[in-house]
C-alpha cells in the first residue's frame, strides 16, 4: 500500500501516523530514539506490506499491468489503490477525505525535526506538495508514477504508467474494493492479539488547531 492507505490504517496520534510513513524509510530492526508507538507504527507498516503483497486479488491486479512495466506492477498497484481509496473514500470513512488529510499534515509537521534526512524530506514534500490530496485525480497519480521512475537510479519502464490505470480503471478499483475490507479486518485482527485498542476507521486524526 501507498502512503494514503498505510496512514489510513494507523493509530490517528501522530507518532503512529510517523511510524506509518518510516516504514518506508527504516531498515531493519528500529532502534529506540524513535519511541515505542512509532516502532509500533513502523511494525504495522511493514505487516501491512506483507499481508498485502501476498494477497491474491492484489496479484491478480498486478496482473493487470502490461509486460512493459510488469516489472514494476508492485508499485503501480500500491500506487493506483490509493488513487481507488480517494475514490471510494466515504465507504471507509465516516470523515472527509480533505479534512482527514489536513488533520494528518498537522500531526505530522509536528516530528519532522525527529526524522533521519531522507524520511524528512520526504514528509516535507508531502505536506508542501500536497501528495495525498494529488492521489485523488489522474494527473496526479501520472505525477507520482513519473517521480518515482525519476527517483530509480537505473533505466526503468515506470514513467508513463499512467496508462495502466487509464487501461484498467474499473478492474484495479474494483479488486481494490475487493481488498480493502479484508487488510482492515487483517489490521483490527493484529491490533487485537496485541492488546492495543482496536482502529477505529471512521475516527480520523484530530487537528490541534
Amino acid at each position: 500500500m501507498n502512503f494514503l492507505a498505510h496512514l489510513y490504517l494507523a493509530d490517528p496520534t501522530p507518532e503512529a501516523l510517523m511510524g506509518s510513513l518510516l516504514g518506508d524509510f527504516v531498515k531493519g530492526q528500529p532502534d529506540e530514539r524513535f519511541g515505542a508507538e512509532v516502532i509500533a507504527g513502523i511494525r504495522l507498516h511493514r505487516a501491512i506490506d506483507h499481508f498485502t503483497d501476498h494477497h491474491p486479488t492484489v496479484l491478480a491486479s498486478k496482473r493487470l499491468i502490461s509486460p512493459l512495466r510488469r516489472r514494476f506492477a508492485g508499485i503501480i498497484v500500491d500506487v493506483v489503490y490509493d488513487y481507488c481509496l480517494c475514490q471510494h473514500w466515504s465507504r471507509f470513512s465516516s470523515g472527509s477525505l480533505p479534512g482527514f488529510i489536513a488533520a494528518t499534515y498537522s500531526a505530522l509537521a509536528q516530528y519532522q525535526g525527529y526524522l533521519p534526512e531522507r524520511a524528512a524530506i520526504a514528509v516535507q514534500a508531502l505536506i508542501a506538495e500536497d501528495w495525498l490530496s494529488c492521489y485523488g485525480r489522474l494527473d496526479g497519480i501520472g505525477h507520482t508514477l513519473n517521480r518515482i521512475s525519476q527517483r530509480i537510479k537505473r533505466t526503468n519502464s515506470l514513467a508513463g504508467a499512467i496508462e495502466e490505470l487509464e487501461a484498467h480503471e474499473a478492474a484495479l478499483c474494483q479488486h481494490f474494493l475487493d481488498f480493502f475490507p479484508a487488510l482492515v479486518q487483517f489490521v483490527n485482527e493484529r491490533s487485537s492479539a496485541s492488546g492495543t485498542p482496536l482502529w477505529n476507521p471512521p475516527s480520523p486524526p484530530r487537528s490541534p488547531c
